[in-house]
C-alpha cells in the first residue's frame, strides 16, 4: 500500500481551497492510494486521468479531480506517493 504525504507548498495550497473541494480532493486522494496499483495507473492514463508530465527532470504526473490538478510523483522503493502541487487547470502548468 502506498503512503500519501503532502510537501509544504501543496499543504498551503490545500488551504487556500474552500472547505468542500479540500474534502472532495482528500478522499479522492485516499481512494486513490487505496486502489493504486500499476494496472489501476495503466487504466487511469488510457482514460486521460493521469498524465505523465513530459520536459520533467524527474518523473511527475499530472491526476484530474474535476477542475483541480494533483501534481505527484512515485518513490516506488519507499511505497510514498508525494503530492508536489494542487491548484486549479488554470495554474497547474505555470
Amino acid at each position: 500500500m502506498y503512503v500519501l504525504k503532502f510537501s509544504k507548498s501543496s499543504q498551503k495550497d490545500l488551504k487556500r481551497i474552500d472547505r468542500y473541494y479540500q474534502s472532495f480532493i482528500l478522499d479522492s486522494l485516499d481512494d486513490f492510494i487505496e486502489s493504486f496499483s500499476s494496472e489501476y495507473e495503466s487504466a487511469l492514463i488510457h482514460t486521460g486521468k493521469i498524465k505523465k508530465l513530459q520536459g520533467q527532470k524527474e518523473e511527475l504526473y499530472r491526476l484530474k479531480l474535476r477542475s483541480y490538478r494533483v501534481i505527484y510523483k512515485k518513490e516506488d522503493n519507499l511505497l510514498i506517493i508525494l503530492v508536489l502541487n494542487i491548484t486549479t487547470r488554470e495554474n497547474a502548468y505555470k
